[in-house]
């Protein structure tokens, strides 16, 4: 759900850990679950691109899931002002439908609306999203697209979002090993953060991180980030596109 999405680096490791469900809120605990997670991030990065200014972030979401496959969910992120000019709060709702094509191949379709509550200006926006996950051996590989149409948010301009994640466990440990490619074609390339005027709306993100449970629900994970984009002193709006590693601490219930 929102940890395919939202982040889209290394799945988890930067937007929280993977939902858990728990039954709740219905009669027949069969029908409905719920799940939680929150997090606390060393950087809140959004497809390469920092949107808490290199700096501390908190974060944290919901889903409320049903057996036929159908969910929806919310996920919130502090941001730093000056950095996004979004103000300091991010805002997700999204809903979509899950399930298994065959016993090792699944599929996630959706739709995400992105609000910034605090921010002046016209700064909302939606972006359907899809994907398929297949178990190969003792690695979960998921292929992933998200494309945000024309909006007055977007200046009336569109964006491609492709990517692929791959996770495995380390045998014998509680360590994950996961690995994240993603490609940006439009308006949120890290190109629209510069101040250099070209009209290359294209770039590639990547990350390589490890996760572990520490005790109970909490898990800890640490990735190394990048992304194609212009050095820092050209920043128009002060992102930081830097290559870096983000430290988290995450739980999930």
């Amino acid at each position: 759900m929102k940890t395919l999405l939202r982040g889209a680096i290394a799945a988890s490791l930067l937007a929280g850990s993977a939902l858990v469900a728990t039954p709740a809120l219905a009669q027949d605990e069969s029908e409905i679950s719920v799940s939680a997670n929150v997090a606390m991030v060393t950087d809140y990065r959004f497809r390469g691109v920092s949107y808490s200014g290199g700096d501390f972030a908190i974060q944290g979401g919901f889903d409320i899931a049903h057996s036929s496959g159908f969910y929806i969910g919310t996920w919130a992120s502090s941001l730093e002002p000056t950095s996004t000019g979004y103000g300091n709060t991010e805002v997700d709702i999204y809903g979509g439908y899950s399930g298994a094509i065959n016993d090792t191949v699944s599929f996630d379709v959706g739709l995400l609306y992105y609000m910034y509550p605090s921010a002046s200006g016209d700064t909302d926006y939606y972006e359907p999203y899809a994907s398929v996950t297949a178990a190969l051996g003792p690695a979960e590989v998921t292929a992933g697209v998200a494309y945000a149409w024309d909006q007055d948010s977007t200046a009336n301009q569109d964006n491609l979002y492709l990517y692929t994640d791959v996770g495995f466990g380390v045998p014998g440990t509680p360590v994950t090993i996961s690995g994240h490619l993603g490609y940006t074609d439009g308006v949120w390339s890290p190109e629209t953060y510069s101040d250099f005027g070209t009209d290359d709306q294209t770039a590639f993100d990547w990350s390589i991180g490890a996760s572990m449970a520490v005790f109970g629900p909490l898990e800890a994970g640490i990735s190394y980030v990048g992304v194609e984009a212009p050095s820092n002193d050209d920043i128009q709006f002060g992102p930081v596109m830097n290559d870096t590693i983000v430290a988290t601490l995450s739980a999930s219930f």
